[in-house]
Order: C-alpha cells, then structure tokens, then sequence
C-alpha cells in the first residue's frame, strides 16, 4: 500500500486527489491503514450561507500545499516513517435527504472505528460531528469535547438536523461530558444559566497565551477519551473568510495552530474540521488553514496513540 514516504514523480498540482496525496481507498476497513480520511459533503442544515459541502474538496486542493514536507514544521519527527493512511473519498448519501446521510454517517464512521483505525473528517457542515460522535461513542463510550468554534452550537430550538444543535443533543444522549468538556473562541450569544461547557471565548482567549490555553484545556479534560471537533470559523474571518457564518474577532490561524499543537498527550479518539466553504473564500486561504489544522491533528493524534517511536 502507497504511504506518506512514497516519493512518485509529480508536480504540485499534478494528480492531486487524495488528502496530502493520499492513495484514495473505498474500501479503507479492509486496509493496513492507521489513519482514514473521510469527507462529508453536506450543507442542509446550515442557517446562513450554503456551500460547505465542496469543503472536503476544498481541503484536499489546498493540502498539496502541504504534502512535500517529509517532516511538518515544528513536528520533530517524519509521520511517513510512522503511520499509513488512506483517503476514503466522500460519502455518498441519497440527494436532499438528512436522515440518510445521518444513518450513513453514522454506520460508515463506526465501521472505521470499531476496525481500530483513527478517524478524520472533513465536512460539510457542523452538524455532521453529531452522527460522528454517535459513532465513536459506540467503541470509546462517553467522551469529552474540545470544541474550537464563533458558537457553541448548543441551541435547543433549532430543527432535527441543524448545526446549532449537535451540543444540545449530544450530552442528552448520553455521548459527551460536558463538564469534561471546552469551547473555544466563542463570540456569539448563548444562555449561559444552564450551559456545563467551559467557554474560552474569543476575546478571552485573544489575551492569554497558547499555553494557557492549553493548559485550561487539559485541566478541564482530564484523562477521557477527546473529541475534537474544529470549526473554522472559530478563526476571525481575515483568517478563514470561505465560511458560511463569519464572525469577527476570532483566533488567528497561528494561536489555533499553537493550541492544537498543545494537545499533544490527551486521548484524542477522533476529530474533524468543518464549515469550509470554499464558494466564500480568498485565494484558498480558508480550505489551507483547514487542511493545516487536519494535518496538525493526525500528528496530536499519532503521538497520543502511542504510534510514533522516536
């Protein structure tokens, strides 16, 4: 199987169809793979501006950007020498119908989980996390969240598939501890008499230091298994403006990657990165910090797995 260390002649954006080149794999349970990525083109639950479901294309453009290190900056070791993943192309669902792309979500992703490979999605909109997280329940059991986001997506009046509600559902069900939990670069209202999530907020978070950050984090997680789930309009719009629910005032791209970078040592189970919308965005800047961050996670993730030995 074709892995991160394969060198094939190409140029930059010769051929370029699987996330950082990755060998495309339909069939991803029945490989040797660490690592499967997984794109979810859904947008039928936004509330503002449409578009994300080109988002996993998007990222994987953006990511030949990426693909020619053998060793990520500041990263000390090469993720090639160490892990093997495959892209699974983006799910296929019935057209125009949530509860279809909802089930086939949830059945595909547990698949991957319950084969003991590690998981990254990209979407789509947010709600996709919430079939995602019902996946990883299954085999993991309750989880905390790190959530990077402009809203906490804890919004009760919303519909049956919207993505304001995913954080509303998810601890109802039984699947994440919001009080193990933490949101990170909030900006938008919310009501906070009965809301368990520790908030960071944007303006908060924009004074102190990476560092602290991180260690908050790491208090508030403890030793639970983590999921992460990043939406990139948790980045201010000068940052990721290809998103359908801008707000200013958020992180740069630069504190976002510091913090992720920072999680190194938890127990990250599974992750994703959503809410690009390409039809919005500036010289791909958006789908780049995307395909980053994803790239910065697989690394959080190998190092938490226990699969890199240096």
């Amino acid at each position: 199987m074709t892995t991160l260390a394969d060198k094939p002649d190409y140029s930059l954006y010769s051929n370029a169809f699987g996330y950082l080149r990755q060998p495309l794999d339909f069939k991803p349970v029945e490989s040797d793979a660490d690592l499967v990525v997984l794109g979810l083109p859904f947008d039928m639950a936004v509330t503002g501006r449409s578009g994300g479901r080109m988002g996993p294309g998007a990222i994987r453009s953006a990511s030949t950007n990426l693909a020619w290190e053998a060793k990520r900056w500041p990263w000390n070791f090469n993720l090639s020498k160490h892990i093997s993943m495959v892209d699974a192309g983006d799910l296929v669902y019935d057209c125009g119908d949530a509860a279809d792309f909802t089930q086939r979500v949830e059945d595909f992703a547990t698949k991957i989980v319950n084969s003991g490979k590690g998981l990254l999605s990209f979407g789509g909109d947010h709600f996709v996390t919430l079939p995602l997280l019902r996946a990883h329940f299954k085999k993991h059991g309750k989880m905390a969240l790190i959530h990077f986001d402009a809203h906490t997506d804890t919004y009760s009046e919303g519909s049956k598939y919207d993505h304001g509600t995913m954080f509303y559902h998810a601890p109802k069900e039984g699947i994440i501890d919001p009080e193990h939990s933490v949101q990170i670069g909030i900006r938008t209202e919310y009501s906070k008499k009965n809301h368990k999530f520790k908030v960071i907020d944007a303006a908060t978070a924009n004074d102190l230091t990476a560092t602290d950050i991180v260690e908050q984090i790491k208090e508030r997680v403890g030793d639970m298994p983590v999921y992460l789930t990043f939406d990139i309009d948790c980045l201010d719009p000068a940052f990721a403006p290809g998103t359908g629910t801008p707000v200013c005032g958020g992180l740069t791209s630069d504190k976002a990657l510091k913090i992720v970078r920072g999680l190194e040592g938890l127990n990250i189970v599974g992750m994703d990165v959503v809410e690009v919308a390409p039809a919005y965005d500036s010289a791909e800047i958006t789908a780049l910090a995307g395909a980053t961050l994803g790239l910065d996670m697989i690394h959080v993730w190998a190092k938490g797995q226990g699969l890199i030995k240096e």
